[in-house]
């Protein structure tokens, strides 16, 4: 596998536009074997808030090309592993909001002296008022075939 070019660091991939709704919601609580009650049924507000999660999943239903970003970096699909991720929240999500996901490389770096090459991207997710609702922050490792010179 060729080098990543550092030059990605900085990079924004195309937004991805997305609605939680209720239907895909259901399905992932299936799908999880989620039945608690206290869960998936609306609060006194009349909402249901989703599961840490689920943010990634919705992120990959809606994109026009979920791995898009791995052969527009010059990586083949084959050559990477999701390797980490991680959800901050700044407020609930609930059904009905629209939400939108804008990924961009933070970092590129090596280690195992180039064998191993991580990327990291950072997805900022803000809500139908421009407003910063969550934060994904996601590690990919690719084995390198020989050192990095």
């Amino acid at each position: 596998m060729p080098a990543v070019d550092r030059a990605y660091v900085g990079h924004r991939f195309r937004p991805v536009a997305a609605v939680v709704e209720p239907r895909r919601l259901h399905a992932f609580f299936k799908a999880i074997g989620e039945t608690n009650p206290a869960v998936i049924d609306p609060d006194e507000s009349g909402l249901v808030a989703i599961p840490p999660t689920y943010l990634f999943c919705l992120e990959m239903l809606d994109a026009d090309n979920p791995f898009g970003f791995v052969e527009e970096i010059g990586i083949g699909i084959g050559d990477i592993l999701h390797a980490d991720q991680s959800f901050t929240y700044h407020r609930p999500v609930h059904v009905g909001d629209r939400l939108t996901f804008q990924a961009r490389v933070s970092d590129i770096f090596d280690k195992k002296n180039g064998q191993l090459t991580f990327v990291i991207q950072h997805v900022a997710v803000t809500d139908q008022n421009g407003r910063l609702a969550a934060e994904i922050r996601r590690t990919f490792v690719i084995k390198q075939e020989a050192p990095l010179q």
